[in-house]
């Protein structure tokens, strides 16, 4: 995995469940502990390796430099401590400044992240709140010190869908008014459309494809990305209409399958795919890469489907009866 994120841009990091992309984003973080686990390469910040650097030094860049919002606020918060503590103590540790201060900034913050009657909150434990409240308290607790770069780690997950757009609009809001970088997390295409700059598609732990957002969605080249996009439920069909779920699962990391891994679920597969891995490279865009021998949209992405829909490969047919169904209103022919 590789990529550069400037000041003031927004990356989407888009993938399945167990294709890496909390692994990576915990990995930069350092918060991947314990004697099991190896990292290599380099995770370039502010002209330091955050990887090679001690301990005790990351645990001071924690907050202050870099931030993470979490999947489930009720697990990030602790359910014994009030709110008010769990956000001045932030405060407190990193800036060093007194209680008093301390507790008027953390009203600030818990209004500038749309609480209202912040101090009653500050009092408050986190099951007193809802769940989109807490991930709001955490957010701020993120924010506290003014970071630099912001992990938002599936921030949704746990949320309905109102309050899902409410906390992504806010995220959105804070990285503009604070011009700082954030990697967005999150396993819907449709959450990274218009709120990211630049997107990756993660599976079984490498990048598929990379390309600015907008360009991703324009001529998506990676059948996992067109699969991914294909299974967001859409208003325009009808109520009936059954999603279009990707055939098959995710590998088996231990034991990965050889050639390309998306191979066993690819509905343009061909037999090079099962035996050589594609590497991720441009083709047309220098700014849009992507690791396939049979893209969509190619000459040989069409014929690859056209045999494989002959045959009745299984992935195949079930995305070709998509395609009819969509075309069609939601009725399957």
């Amino acid at each position: 995995v590789s990529f550069t994120l400037d000041r003031g841009r927004t990356l989407g990091i888009v993938g399945e469940s167990g294709c890496g992309k909390t692994v990576l984003a915990r990995s930069i973080m350092r918060l991947n502990l314990g004697s099991n686990v190896t990292t290599t390469g380099t995770a370039e910040f502010a002209g330091r390796d955050l990887l090679s650097l001690p301990m005790a030094d990351m645990h001071e860049m924690w907050g202050m430099e870099l931030a993470m919002v979490f999947q489930d606020p009720m697990t990030s918060l602790n359910p014994l401590v009030r709110v008010g503590r769990q956000v001045t103590e932030h405060l407190r540790h990193h800036l060093g400044v007194g209680r008093a201060e301390a507790a008027r900034t953390a009203v600030d913050l818990l209004n500038e992240v749309r609480i209202p009657e912040p101090e009653a909150r500050l009092r408050a434990y986190p099951h007193e709140l809802s769940g989109g409240m807490r991930q709001r308290i955490c957010i701020a607790i993120a924010l506290a010190c003014e970071p630099s770069l912001l992990f938002a780690d599936e921030p949704t997950t746990a949320l309905d869908v109102t309050v899902q757009h409410q906390i992504l609009n806010l995220l959105s809001r804070e990285q503009r008014d604070r011009d700082m970088a954030m990697v967005l997390v999150t396993h819907d295409l449709g959450v990274v459309a218009g709120r990211t700059d630049d997107t990756l598609v993660m599976y079984a732990g490498m990048v598929v494809e990379q390309a600015p957002t907008g360009a991703l969605f324009d001529d998506i080249r990676h059948p996992y990305s067109e699969a991914l996009l294909r299974s967001l439920p859409r208003t325009s069909l009808a109520s009936h209409t059954r999603l279009a779920a990707i055939t098959g699962r995710p590998p088996d990391l231990i034991d990965p399958p050889s050639g390309c891994a998306f191979s066993p679920r690819c509905p343009y597969v061909q037999q090079r795919c099962r035996e050589e891995v594609p590497p991720l490279a441009a083709v047309d865009d220098p700014e849009h890469m992507f690791a396939c021998w049979t893209p969509v949209g190619s000459p040989e992405g069409r014929d690859a489907f056209t045999r494989n829909l002959a045959d009745g490969l299984p992935s195949t047919v079930a995305v070709d009866l998509a395609i009819h169904a969509s075309s069609n209103g939601g009725e399957a022919v």
